[in-house]
């Protein structure tokens, strides 16, 4: 099954990344406009925004609420991006949705892109299941993201804003922010996370121009180990790193919004929800072949320093790096917010997507720490785990993209 909607998506492909709405809005008017009937709350940001949506949907569900969650990328299998109240859409459900999307599409017209489809096949999916609201993730950017289709949201989230997809979105934070801020709509509640001073500036002009009402939000506080306190709320955290203390607040802000326009949301499913949350491939402990493994996306600058930041107060004498980026990734600022002195360095190629050049990258770790115990190229990574579980001492993780981890699952799974 899995492998028919990978076929059928990949004929899109070749339309590549192409930002814009036109095509989108003709998809969805041909399709009678699904996204016009589910309410629903839009969330953009650099990180950070997979975790408030796992978040949203976990509290809503837990209120009682029936709650679509579309997100991306997947790290296994496209199911993963659909998911009604926590469960993911079924690979048949979802192979007859994309054939209603592809009848959709007109021949005269210019053919939508994968990201395109896939997203039409959700807003479909979320009408057809009549849910109460869809928590919807930008997929790039936001102004011009195929997401960014519905004039009247519930909510607007804006998580985080760092320096990624620069290609796209522009060659500055303001640029970047400028694209972000995009989602947010006349007279729709925006709820902020911390930015940089320069982005903030760009998100408060168009706030302000646009009349939001503004919710700019602060981390909750840590009590102890896990547990921490927002708006009174006091709460055990499910995932783990410090950045979690701000997805939550966050969440926890937009459910508080949600209650001012009327929804049901007791301070029990607040509690509830958030300790039910999951959100793989970040921050997640497995193990592979009985060796304990800690697994992350870290694909930008920002996250590797929420990785790096984890992983320090973790009791371990040194890390084993096991890592492969995208050619389009900030490679150095990712190395040097991970790898120390007497750490041992991996590195293995992202199968089926654009990989860096594994050789620049050793060059380019041994120049930034020059005191590596070990900075090795692997042609397949099950070579560089097998040579780094010989290391038992060591803190063994696995990271630089998510769909290095998408990998690694999907063998693991086999």
């Amino acid at each position: 099954m899995n492998s028919s909607i990978d076929s059928f998506l990949k004929r899109f492909e070749h339309f590549g990344v192409e930002l814009g709405l036109e095509r989108i809005y003709q998809l969805l008017d041909n399709l009678g406009n699904p996204h016009l009937q589910v309410p629903i709350i839009h969330v953009a940001g650099t990180n950070g925004k997979g975790s408030v949506c796992a978040y949203l949907s976990s509290i809503l569900k837990v209120a009682g609420y029936k709650v679509g969650r579309y997100t991306s990328p997947h790290l296994v299998d496209w199911t993963e991006r659909i998911c009604v109240n926590g469960e993911k859409i079924s690979f048949s459900t979802l192979e007859q949705l994309l054939t209603e999307v592809e009848a959709a599409i007109q021949p005269e017209q210019p053919s939508p892109t994968q990201f395109e489809v896939i997203t039409a096949a959700a807003w479909l999916y979320f009408a057809q299941q009549e849910v109460d609201v869809a928590v919807v993730e930008v997929g790039l950017g936001g102004r011009l993201d195929a997401t960014n289709v519905c004039h009247q949201p519930m909510v607007t989230v804006i998580t985080s804003i760092s320096w990624e997809h620069w290609q796209r979105l522009g060659p500055t934070l303001i640029h970047i922010a400028g694209e972000k801020a995009g989602i947010l709509k006349p007279r729709c509640p925006a709820i902020v996370g911390v930015l940089p001073p320069e982005a903030k500036t760009v998100v408060q002009n168009r706030i302000t121009y646009l009349e939001c009402p503004v919710f700019w939000v602060e981390p909750a506080e840590l009590l102890e180990e896990r547990v921490a306190i927002y708006q009174g709320i006091k709460y055990t955290l499910p995932l783990f790193g410090d950045v979690q203390l701000i997805n939550s607040a966050i969440a926890i802000a937009t459910v508080q919004v949600l209650e001012k326009q009327g929804w049901e949301v007791p301070p029990e499913a607040i509690k509830q929800g958030i300790a039910e949350t999951k959100w793989p491939g970040r921050l997640q402990w497995t193990t592979w072949r009985n060796h304990k493994l800690l697994i992350d996306g870290a694909h930008n600058a920002a996250a590797a320093q929420v990785l790096g930041r984890y992983v320090r107060t973790l009791d371990y004498p040194s890390i084993s790096w096991v890592m492969g980026m995208l050619s389009t990734k900030e490679h150095s600022e990712i190395f040097r917010a991970l790898i120390r002195p007497g750490d041992r360095l991996y590195l293995v190629p992202v199968p089926g997507h654009s990989s860096a050049d594994l050789n620049q990258l050793s060059t380019m770790a041994q120049d930034i720490c020059t005191e590596l115990t070990l900075c090795q190229v692997y042609s397949h990574l099950t070579l560089a785990l097998e040579e780094a579980i010989t290391d038992n001492e060591n803190l063994i993780v696995l990271c630089g993209s998510l769909y290095l981890l998408g990998h690694f699952l999907n063998s693991s799974q086999k």
